[in-house]
């Protein structure tokens, strides 16, 4: 109901919500005992009390009380007013509503106390309205509904009982807390009187209209709108993505301020009656907090899904599962059920969403259409991007594990045992989401397999193996992976890159290596030592300009080939060199028969795999200048 339309219900004298009578109790519920303790003298003397009061605050009259407000303007005064509408209306229970003087006085009550019940309603609504800012769902939620405070009216006699839900709190509360406080106290104070004045209903209305105005309004600052499935699917995902973000960060403060501070603000001006404060928060949150929890559901049957989509769905699956006490205690009441179906219906949707998308990026490695390696052996694009994806997934391993739990495995691809090495027991469900990160590296390294099959140089396969594993256990080292799959699987995966490197070096090297004989420092003659020089020199160069352009990226692995090359190669041909140089006779000999002097072959191995693919020249520079130049197959 618009604002205007509400003072007129709330202040109008027309209005037949003040026409009404008020209808005694039953006389046989009554005692006579408790009839006879008001005496026809403190009846009168009540009745007039109230008339001089209620007459100079009477929001009919043309007064100075029609424009001001009783609460704001004295604050002794606002709780003697109470006292007098509470005493006015204990009296009425005792008043005969047959002819004669009972009756007058009855129907005088009545009328004072419909003008007691306009201006308390004015009153309601002023307090409201002038205390937008410090009635905010952030001030309110500062303080918890369970915290006892101190009564704003404590300075006027007040008789705080125990019942009235105020008492005690710290001397040091801010300003605006206090302020925050205050209001809350005096709304209380009225909603206490009104309802047990049987006028819940007024009090009601003017509540609910302020109040969800307010709740509406925050959720519309926050980016919060109702958005079909349609409307979803004809968006870009960047501008998807943008509204994303901003529902992550309405639910943080919807959770922390919005809805909190709503339900605390309920519980306290209503607590003399559960089924009024569950109403009113009702009636103020459920279509906000629908329309909130709604979003991630809609933004999870989109069909578009981009591969990033994933991880925005696992943070909107996290901010909800977060929160899941929170929404289940703020949202307790069985009229706001539809809330907490909502959100469970999110999760359930969100859930299913990931699953699909997980069946998806293993169905794309799966289907990757190239054949071919990388030319030079080096990282083919698939397993950094793979590796990247399951590197972000293993940061939400926990939200996974949850997801995943139920998910059974597919029947006809389930991987090997041997690879399922996890730190958990198979049967835990944290091992779930191990058995499922482990089976999409299995799917990557077998589609590599694959790929390198097609390679017609089996060293380059042997070496792009080596380098794509490599990464894929550099990647697990480096991030969360390491506790899903434990120590084991990274281990056994070492042994298969160490193997991989001791294929590419015997078969890129086995015929440098068979050049030289098995004992170097075996006798043999002249003739023989000549030969075996000149079959180093020709195996070394073809070696080295077809393994000048291959790659290895990781410094790791890259020092460690190097180093055992060196071991099986170097250390061989300088004892050879030693024993045989003297025998190939002066020094026009040593010149045409050897071309490499033992320093010249490590220098030249140190030049190996730091180059791009096709790159002709070298990063390194040592002993450069003293090599024996070699001249490149394709330019002889």
């Amino acid at each position: 109901m618009p604002r205007k339309g509400m003072r007129s219900l709330c202040f109008s004298p027309e209005t037949p919500s003040f026409r009404r009578s008020v209808s005694p109790p039953s006389r046989a519920s009554l005692s006579i005992k408790h009839r006879r303790g008001f005496s026809e003298l403190s009846v009168e003397q009540t009745i007039a009390a109230s008339a001089a009061l209620f007459a100079k605050w009477d929001i009919e009259r043309p007064s100075y009380a029609r424009v001001t407000s009783l609460f704001y303007e004295s604050k002794g005064e606002a709780v003697n007013f109470i006292r007098s509408v509470n005493d006015l209306h204990k009296i009425m229970h005792f008043l005969p509503n047959d002819r004669g003087s009972g009756s007058e006085k009855l129907s005088q009550a009545q009328r004072l106390l419909q003008i007691a019940m306009k201006r308390l309603q004015k009153e309601f609504y002023q307090i409201l309205s002038m205390n937008r800012a410090h009635l905010d769902p952030e001030s309110v939620s500062t303080r918890s509904s369970r915290t006892s405070t101190q009564s704003s009216f404590s300075d006027y006699d007040y008789d705080a009982s125990p019942d009235s839900g105020i008492g005690a709190v710290g001397d040091s509360i801010s300003e605006v807390k206090e302020v925050s406080f205050m209001a809350m106290s005096d709304l209380k104070l009225i909603a206490d009187c009104m309802i047990s004045c049987g006028y819940s209903k007024e009090c009601v209305q003017i509540y609910n209209s302020i109040r969800k105005s307010i709740i509406d309004e925050g959720i519309y600052k926050l980016g919060i709108e109702k958005l079909r499935s349609s409307q979803i699917n004809k968006m870009e995902w960047d501008v998807l993505n943008l509204k994303i973000k901003d529902w992550l960060e309405a639910m943080k403060i919807s959770m922390r301020t919005l809805f909190t501070g709503e339900r605390i603000l309920c519980d306290f001006v209503f607590s003399s009656s559960d089924s009024i404060r569950e109403s009113c928060f009702s009636e103020i949150t459920k279509e906000g907090a629908v329309t909130l929890f709604g979003f991630p559901e809609v933004v999870a049957k989109a069909k578009k899904s981009p591969p990033g989509k994933i991880f925005s769905l696992l943070a909107m699956y996290a901010a909800i599962s977060d929160n899941w006490q929170e929404i289940e205690t703020i949202f307790s009441f069985e009229s706001t059920s539809a809330v907490r179906s909502q959100a469970l219906k999110s999760l359930t949707r969100l859930s299913d969403a990931v699953r699909s998308l997980l069946s998806d990026f293993e169905s794309t490695i799966r289907k990757d259409s190239s054949k071919s390696m990388v030319p030079g052996g080096g990282l083919h694009p698939l397993t950094v991007y793979s590796m990247k994806y399951l590197t972000f997934l293993a940061d939400h391993s926990n939200i996974l594990t949850d997801i995943v739990s139920n998910w059974p495995q597919p029947a006809k691809s389930s991987p090997p045992e041997s690879y399922l090495y996890s730190p958990v027991s198979i049967g835990s469900p944290a091992s779930a989401i191990s058995v499922r990160i482990s089976r999409l590296i299995l799917v990557l390294l077998c589609k590599l397999d694959s790929k390198a099959k097609h390679c017609k140089d089996v060293a380059v396969s042997n070496l792009c193996l080596a380098n794509n594993l490599q990464h894929v256990i550099c990647a697990v080292h480096k991030s969360n992976l390491r506790y899903l799959l434990g120590q084991d699987w990274i281990a056994k995966h070492e042994a298969m890159v160490n193997q991989f490197a001791e294929n590419y070096e015997r078969l890129a090297f086995g015929n440098v290596f068979a050049s030289l004989p098995k004992n170097p420092t075996a006798p043999m003659t002249p003739a023989e030592a000549k030969e075996c020089f000149r079959k180093f020199n020709v195996s070394f160069e073809a070696a080295y300009w077809k393994q000048i352009s291959m790659v290895v990226p990781d410094s790791k692995l890259r020092d460690q080939i190097k180093a055992s090359i060196g071991r099986k190669l170097v250390a061989v041909y300088r004892k050879f060199f030693d024993n045989h140089i003297s025998a190939i006779g002066d020094e026009k000999s040593v010149t045409l028969f050897i071309r490499f002097f033992p320093e010249d072959v490590g220098n030249y191995l140190s030049d190996l795999f730091i180059r791009t693919a096709g790159s002709g020249s070298s990063s390194s520079s040592s002993s450069k200048s003293h090599r024996p130049h070699l001249q490149s197959p394709s330019k002889a």
